[in-house]
């Protein structure tokens, strides 16, 4: 799936176990859990369905300030999200920005470099704990 800064990974776990496995790793790496918005449940409230559809705020201090010393406008994008979802042939995906898109985005340059390094890093290891078998 190729959208603009979007990272998508398949996940070889339902989407309620995905989710438990990307939120313990969040945890593990000692980052904070802000939000864990869950769509469905939202669209249920309202008599609308919609598939498994669950969001994950987290991040921390440390790696998000540096970012937005380089440039402030990042802060719409953080905290750090991704979204748990499943398609309709019932595959299950974890989604989430790219930081070099982000860091693009708010045109950050050069002093960005390491902040998006260390949170494209982070993201990746987070996305494969929660989606490897």
């Amino acid at each position: 799936m190729a959208t603009d800064g979007l990272v998508t990974v398949k996940s070889n776990h339902g989407p309620e176990e995905t989710m438990n496995r990307l939120e313990t790793q969040v945890r593990a790496m000692g980052l904070t859990v802000f939000a864990n918005i869950d769509h469905g449940a939202g669209a249920a409230a309202a008599g609308l369905s919609l598939r498994p559809t669950r969001l994950i705020i987290f991040g921390n201090a440390k790696g998000g300030t540096p970012l937005m010393q380089s440039v402030q406008t990042v802060g719409i994008d953080l905290p750090l999200k991704a979204l748990v979802w499943q398609d309709a042939e019932g595959v299950t995906w974890v989604s989430y920005n790219a930081p070099d898109w982000l860091a693009k985005r708010h045109a950050a340059g050069k002093a960005a470099e390491g902040p998006v390094g260390t949170m494209a890093t982070a993201l990746n290891t987070i996305a494969k704990a929660a989606t490897a078998q």
